[in-house]
């Protein structure tokens, strides 16, 4: 593990650079301990947001996506129950009653500052399914290339064992992964993490800097979350280590430190704990494809195509495709195969071998014409694409 104290390595200066941008904010703090929403403190974070989004003069926007807790919180204490209860229709009931209020303070928050907002609700089964995965990463990149923030929250409506053993901070590195960001912030009631909980081991001290993934820091973690939340120090080095595998770091720091967002995009070293990822976001993404998953089917390019995509790191267009082999869904691996039979690469299909086999030979401009809808003007983007 890395040394608590701050090193000179470049790990920090990634947190400046960063361009995309996961903020998570627990329960604790969203509902200042249980006492309903803290319209002071998101009113604050809108502020902040509004400074990383919107940019300052000669500074290049950022695209920020809030994960936030609170729902069932806020359901709590407007249907008067004191404790949280135990019946998963009980649980229901309140993240239903008490999103109308979490999403409604955003949006009126985040319109203060001239931000645009889009509720999104998710739950794992979203994410495990590859075409529901697909869509609903279109759409986030959708608001943000328009630069709207959308808000995240577990749909704890409808889950069933997810609201019992799921948390948002799970959510958090789950929906980096899925836009690629380069950051997730994990805001909680600690300033950092520690080699031992402070509150009951004062002697422990806060880990600045360390990898994510290092079984140290599980080591070091453990403990349940608060009265409100349901996550812990634990969830969120795990969380950590999930982000880290599309390259995304994690910082894990107090949500009230006072402009805790601008001073991190800022550069300002030390403030939390800095978990980071072994690798660049692409390479982490490319690593994953070439070695992590089965290819299904594939579509022979022509020469031309081939050496666009051997010597000029260009995407893979349909116009280059000249047949297509096998079955395969939107999402999944295909192989790419010179018309020798030559394999050329690899990389994640944006339409099914049906659709494919429709486009071969066709321009981006025609692919509406031809299928009804456009998902990308590529066959397979040369960031998911990876060569042999």
């Amino acid at each position: 593990m890395a040394s608590s104290a701050e090193t000179s390595s470049s790990p920090w200066d990634s947190v400046r650079r960063a361009r995309r941008i996961v903020v998570k904010v627990g329960s604790s703090l969203v509902t200042n301990q249980g006492q309903g929403l803290d319209a002071e403190a998101i009113s604050e974070w809108a502020r902040q947001l509004s400074h990383i989004v919107h940019g300052a003069p000669g500074q290049e926007r950022r695209e920020v996506i809030m994960v936030s807790s609170g729902a069932i919180a806020e359901g709590m204490k407007r249907m008067g129950m004191s404790k949280r209860p135990r019946e998963l229709h009980e649980l229901q009931a309140a993240a239903a009653v008490g999103q109308m209020g979490l999403v409604q303070m955003y949006e009126t928050m985040l319109r203060q500052y001239q931000l645009g907002s889009a509720q999104v609700l998710l739950t794992h089964a979203d994410m495990a399914d590859r075409e529901r995965y697909l869509n609903a990463r279109v759409t986030l990149l959708t608001l943000l290339k328009r630069g709207i923030v959308p808000v995240i929250n577990e749909n704890d409506t409808v889950v069933n064992d997810e609201i019992r053993f799921g948390d948002n901070d799970t959510l958090g590195a789950l929906v980096a992964n899925l836009v690629v960001a380069d950051l997730l912030i994990i805001l909680t009631d600690q300033n950092g993490f520690y080699t031992a909980d402070p509150r009951k081991h004062p002697e422990a001290t806060k880990v600045q800097l360390a990898q994510a993934g290092d079984p140290a820091l599980e080591a070091m973690a453990g403990g349940a979350g608060s009265a409100i939340g349901t996550g812990g120090m634990l969830t969120k080095i795990l969380a950590a280590k999930r982000a880290a595998r599309s390259g995304a770091s994690t910082i894990i720091a107090w949500g009230r430190e006072p402009d805790i967002l601008p001073r991190l995009m800022a550069g300002e070293h030390g403030i939390g704990s800095l978990l980071y990822a072994p690798m660049h976001k692409l390479q982490a993404r490319k690593q994953w494809i070439a070695d992590h998953l089965q290819w299904h089917g594939s579509v022979v390019i022509d020469a031309g195509a081939a050496r666009k995509l051997r010597h000029e790191g260009k995407s893979l267009l349909p116009v280059g495709m000249v047949q297509v082999k096998g079955r395969f869904t939107r999402g999944e691996v295909i192989a790419i195969e010179d018309e020798q039979g030559q394999h050329v690469a690899r990389g994640l299909a944006n339409y099914s071998d049906q659709e494919a086999r429709k486009l071969c030979r066709q321009p981006s401009e025609a692919i509406e014409a031809l299928l009804g809808y456009v998902a990308e003007p590529e066959m397979v983007h040369r960031d998911n694409l990876v060569l042999l």
